[in-house]
């Protein structure tokens, strides 16, 4: 195979990894957070598959046959992606009705996975077929798979989500012409690789040519199972899509998370609503410097600190479209910091729409910081009188359970002892979050944060420093969406609430017709006191039938409420139905089923029916060590996604970076192998394997350590560290899977499309079960447990080399063996 052969190859995992992480970001738009993780299972499904199917299905034996079948599912991955994503954008593949998720779920699990399957039987073909040029090739493809993740984050700000795939299929329908270019004489496949460039410069022109987001061919029709209104503007980019929609020239009743039924009722204002990811909403409120348009922000329930705190310096944590900083100006404050994360808001806020809602950016006591707001409060050396936090995430992140991972850096302990730490001795934390008025669970899990952070931080009497108010809905506001029933709002004083404060709050829920939840001098509901008494509150915590417990960086799931016990008993799911976690849970669970069964399908079925069984004899310590290091490297690899997405401040910078540096490293720690030999566990293989081991416990130890130590640094060195931290595990990760196939090859040939089916079929189903052990014991512990998958893998070894060293090798000819590929299995 010649250069164009590597470069056609580079150009296909490239297109496929841009696909995989493509896909957190429109499962993020058009179902829920919690179906983002899901693209790695499904990565590794169909790529899996496309493998099994070169061993099972593929009759080709000549060079050539392996050249011309890879430039045809090179071609076929691009045709196929665009179509995936199309059917996907037009059609709900979702449904709320329980009965029918597992079929829904197992639809859009295999229509979006077949690109995975021609991408798989392409790199599968070039890794198996050209054995003298596989390290060459296998750089290739971790190169090119590397690249993708970086390149994606870019294209995204340029191109936008949908869009971008019609440039993967460019890149794709590339790597397929220069397959084809291997060989002179392919007129049919240059016939399909022209009619899938065409195909794909008739996309382009007809997204570029009708004007208009509302009007491009690939676009985004309905999302979160509901029909979506054609956006007035729309912008993409790898932290989320926004959207603005509504008409500018119609006044309405102002928008407000808990406005009091006390503002008068026939005022209305100008205002555009600016969605994230299709559900999570904030407000462009139209502001010519006349503040009586802006007397309704007086008037909610979020900015009850305003009052007690005149005269302050405001941080906004989430600017949005800025109506908490119109909120600090009415209130005439000192100043007004706001951080968001998502720069492409702050360019609504100011460019875009900056006419609309009045130049924010120009007031001189205003200012915006483009930033993650954790990181940058760490680095600040400012202190606040107000750090406002109301419902960022708002109803998206709440229906989505507990896989919303951007917000969730936000609600652990060692952020509220961060934000403790930069207000000043009279400043007050508020967040606001929603009030379900059965089980208000949001705000119990809020009080049990400011609980645990007041004490870490040195104070005795919790209960003297929090305050909780509520405004519950009663149709009285036009903002709100059906879903929660209202409003609550925690304030935390780094000073115990003076007499006048509490004086002033409870006349002003007089007022309003707020009510006041809990105070140093009273409580609704008992189990708010005895929360914030802070008095052996792990019992009291681990009696409570829901998770109460304040999260923290290594269990920083805040919207996860159901322990692992309770996921199986359907009395607490009909005693707790009102609560977002439930459908969380669920769909949690129908993953795994619908992973477990399909990979039993089309994996494990298929090599059971063809596999020799006299070659499967004695293979038990080889199935052992292939199934061990599948489930240790997607625990290994989930769990440092997880961490790095509290780290890094995003589940795609999270998400990009671990896989560009396992995917190079491992590669080179693959490679590394080349010259270890193959007969029986030699002091190489074996030396290599124990590095594994104490490489991964060392990691495991050091690296909580070292993101404490940097979490204040800028984005751009987070990422650098980052990648430096997982180089070293990925290099030594990488040597498992070759050192277990030359170990292998000395049972038998015939061996290796199973040991190959386990380790994918091992890591498909690894992802969801590591996902269910962090959620219930902790990133650490998801961690530990692939750490266990390892060492339990070295002892396979050395039980498998023995029983070889025992008798003679046993070769029964050269079977058609699946590589390492696609889902980058090591």
């Amino acid at each position: 195979m010649g250069k164009w052969g590597y470069a056609g190859l580079f150009m296909i995992t490239l297109a496929t990894l841009m696909y995989e992480v493509l896909l957190t970001r429109i499962f993020s738009v058009t179902l829920w957070y919690h179906f983002a993780f899901m693209a790695i299972s499904l990565a590794m499904f169909g790529m899996t598959a496309g493998a099994i199917w070169v061993y099972l299905g593929f009759e080709g034996s000549s060079p050539r046959d392996a050249k011309s079948e890879m430039a045809r599912c090179a071609l076929l991955f691009a045709v196929s992606s665009v179509v995936a994503i199309i059917v996907h954008l037009r059609f709900p593949l979702t449904s709320a009705n329980s009965a029918n998720r597992l079929a829904v779920m197992a639809l859009t699990y295999a229509v979006v996975s077949v690109p995975f399957f021609f991408s798989g039987v392409s790199v599968c073909l070039a890794l198996t077929r050209f054995p003298r040029q596989v390290s060459k090739l296998y750089a290739a493809d971790l190169a090119g798979a590397a690249s993708g993740c970086v390149l994606l984050i870019y294209a995204l700000k340029t191109v936008g989500g949908p869009t971008l795939k019609q440039y993967g299929l460019i890149v794709a329908d590339n790597g397929g012409a220069m397959f084809i270019s291997i060989e002179g004489d392919l007129r049919g496949l240059r016939s399909l690789a022209l009619i899938a460039g065409m195909t794909c410069a008739a996309f382009i022109t007809l997204d570029r040519v009708l004007p208009g987001a509302q009007r491009r061919f690939l676009k985004v029709t309905w999302a979160k199972g509901k029909v979506e209104p054609p956006p007035i503007y729309e912008r993409w980019n790898s932290l989320s899509r926004i959207t603005v929609s509504d008409d500018p020239g119609r006044r309405e009743k102002p928008f407000g998370w808990g406005l009091s039924p006390s503002y008068p009722a026939d005022r209305k204002v100008w205002q555009l609503f600016l969605r994230i990811d299709s559900s999570a909403e904030t407000v462009l409120t139209q502001f010519d410097g006349d503040w009586k348009r802006l007397e309704h922000l007086k008037y909610d329930v979020t900015n009850l600190a305003h009052y007690l705190r005149p005269d302050s310096r405001v941080l906004v944590v989430g600017a949005g479209g800025g109506r908490d900083v119109l909120s600090a100006l009415i209130f005439g404050q000192k100043s007004a910091l706001a951080v968001e994360i998502n720069e492409d808001i702050i360019d609504a806020v100011e460019k875009r729409f900056g006419n609309f809602t009045g130049h924010l950016d120009q007031n001189p006591i205003v200012e915006f910081v483009n930033d993650e707001a954790r990181s940058y409060i760490a680095r600040s050396k400012n202190r606040f009188d107000i750090l406002q936090v109301s419902l960022i995430d708002t109803w998206a992140a709440t229906a989505a359970g507990a896989f919303v991972l951007t917000e969730n850096s936000l609600y652990t302990a060692e952020a509220w002892k961060l934000f403790l730490r930069h207000l000043t001795p009279r400043g007050i934390l508020s967040f606001s979050r929603w009030y379900f008025r059965r089980t208000p669970i949001e705000m119990y899990r809020v009080t049990s944060l400011a609980t645990a952070s007041l004490m870490q931080s040195g104070i005795g009497e919790p209960a003297r420093h929090i305050v909780i108010v509520r405004r519950m809905n009663d149709g009285a506001n036009a903002g709100a969406e059906a879903g929660p029933e209202g409003v609550g709002t925690i304030l935390v004083s780094k000073e115990p609430f003076s007499e006048v404060d509490l004086d002033t709050l409870e006349r002003l829920a007089r007022e309003m017709q707020f009510d006041v939840v809990l105070s140093p001098r009273s409580s609704v509901d008992p189990t708010f006191s005895r929360i914030a008494s802070g008095k052996d509150l792990e019992h009291y915590a681990a009696t409570f039938p829901l998770i109460i417990t304040p999260p923290d960086d290594d269990c920083p799931f805040f919207f996860h409420v159901f322990r692992l016990r309770d996921m199986v008993r359907p009395s607490v799911w009909r005693e707790y139905s009102d609560i977002p976690d439930v459908n969380a849970v669920s769909v949690l669970l129908t993953a795994l089923i619908v992973v477990l069964v399909l990979t039993l399908l089309c994996i494990i079925v298929p090599l059971a029916l063809t596999t020799r069984k006299e070659s499967l004899e004695g293979a038990l310590p080889h199935f052992v060590f292939f199934a061990a290091i599948g489930f240790g490297f997607i625990f290994v690899e989930i769990s440092q996604m997880q961490r790095l997405i509290i780290f890094l401040g995003h589940p795609t910078y999270g998400l990009s970076v671990v896989l560009f540096s396992l995917l190079l490293s491992s590669g080179l720690g693959s490679y590394s192998t080349e010259r270890v030999s193959g007969l029986g566990p030699s002091r190489s293989a074996l030396a290599r394997l124990i590095l594994l081991v104490a490489t991964l416990s060392v990691f495991g130890v050091a690296t909580p350590r070292a993101i404490e130590a940097f979490q204040a640094s800028a984005t751009p060195l987070r990422i650098l560290v980052a990648t430096l931290m997982l180089s070293p595990i990925g290099v030594v990760m990488g040597m498992a899977f070759p050192l277990g196939i030359k170990l292998a090859s000395r049972h038998s040939d015939f061996l290796m499309p199973w040991l190959w089916g386990i380790n994918g079929a091992t890591s498909v189903c690894g992802s969801v079960l590591a996902m269910t052990i962090a959620l219930n014991a902790g990133i650490s512990a998801t961690f530990w447990t692939g750490f266990a998958c390892y060492g339990i893998a070295c002892g396979a070894f050395v039980l498998a080399g023995r029983k070889i060293s025992r008798g003679p090798a046993r070769s029964q000819g050269r079977a058609k063996v699946p590589a390492s590929v696609g889902a980058w299995q090591v």
